[in-house]
């Protein structure tokens, strides 16, 4: 029996339950492609969930193997299965369950091909956080003259929103932890950085968005400091409140917003069908191959070393994402 390597979680726990083990090689079956994975995405709910968090959200039990998405090269084709994909360059998911792995099959309509001058790295880097990205975009409506103030603006999703507000003419206003992450906020775009560990942060971020306060707000972090930011938010403001890296999404109030006329979206509202999802790839894929959306990749680990990739989110240690990859 063929053999391959994953990254499987035996138990809910630490990043130490993340380990390396064989499994069977996997067979497509019928609509589906085998692909040879050069890189794996990877995101912050995933070592929530490792760690026994949103059970009610999310259906994984251990033994499982995390990674909703990444990039490769179809290797095989299965029945039924047009043959054109094999030795194309693509990108499976987000949504296909078990991409920690060095081959991974998915259903061609979980496939969205990569463009030329886009390479593996940056396509895995992509997959998720474009998507969520260009989603988040749509429905808030970022436009010239907004003021755009986005929670957890160094993270992988984060980094992005920045990049779209400034390019839309918005006023960005960018949040996160730590002198390195400002650093890279302010260089990808944003007008000013605040950092929400310092006790001053509400007042910082208030004076640079002025006295009227953010029109639109993007929070990534949630929970409290979701809560504080909301208290920046103008009448009439649009929120996009998608975040959970703090245990919790915002307790916003649904009263207070109505009353001021302010619309919240959630999580829910994030929630696409495969074919928005490949639809938002595909335009993920294409802005940056215009040049105008880049990856902030702040480090990439080998397969095997998973579970250090998950310290490094946990630790919130990285400016950018994290990456695994397949030698």
């Amino acid at each position: 029996m063929t053999t391959i390597k994953a990254a499987q979680v035996r138990e809910f726990g630490a990043p130490e339950v993340l380990r390396t083990t064989d499994i069977p090689a996997p067979t497509p079956g019928p609509g589906e492609v085998l692909i040879q994975v050069s890189h794996i995405d990877t995101l912050f709910v995933e070592t929530q969930i490792r760690a026994g968090w949103g059970r009610d959200y999310f259906d994984e039990q251990p033994p499982y193997i995390p990674g909703g998405a990444a990039s490769g090269t179809v290797i095989a084709t299965g029945p039924d299965t047009d043959p054109s994909w094999k030795g194309r360059r693509v990108v499976a998911g987000p949504g296909i369950k078990g991409a920690y792995a060095e081959q991974i099959t998915a259903s061609t309509a979980q496939l969205t091909p990569i463009p030329a001058n886009v390479n593996l790295l940056d396509a895995a880097a992509l997959a998720t956080d474009g998507v969520t990205a260009n989603g988040i975009a749509e429905t808030t409506r970022i436009e010239k003259g907004d003021r755009v103030l986005i929670l957890g603006a160094a993270g992988g999703m984060g980094t992005l929103l920045v990049q779209m507000a400034h390019a839309a003419g918005a006023y960005v206003v960018g949040a996160a932890r730590g002198a390195e992450k400002l650093a890279l906020i302010t260089h990808l775009g944003a007008d000013a950085a605040v950092d929400y560990a310092t006790p001053t942060w509400l007042t910082e971020a208030r004076k640079a968005l002025g006295a009227d306060g953010a029109t639109v707000i993007l929070d990534g972090v949630g929970g409290e400091l979701g809560l504080q930011a909301f208290t920046l938010a103008a009448d009439g403001a649009r929120i996009s409140a998608h975040g959970a890296p703090s245990g919790g999404f915002a307790p916003l109030d649904p009263a207070e917003a109505e009353r001021r006329n302010i619309t919240v979206r959630g999580i829910a509202e994030l929630q696409f069908a495969t074919e928005d999802r490949t639809r938002l790839v595909t335009r993920t894929l294409a802005q940056a191959a215009a040049g105008e959306l880049h990856p902030t990749i702040a480090r990439t680990y080998p397969l095997e070393h998973a579970a250090e990739a998950h310290k490094a989110i946990e630790a919130r240690a990285l400016a950018g994402k994290a990456i695994l990859t397949v030698a």
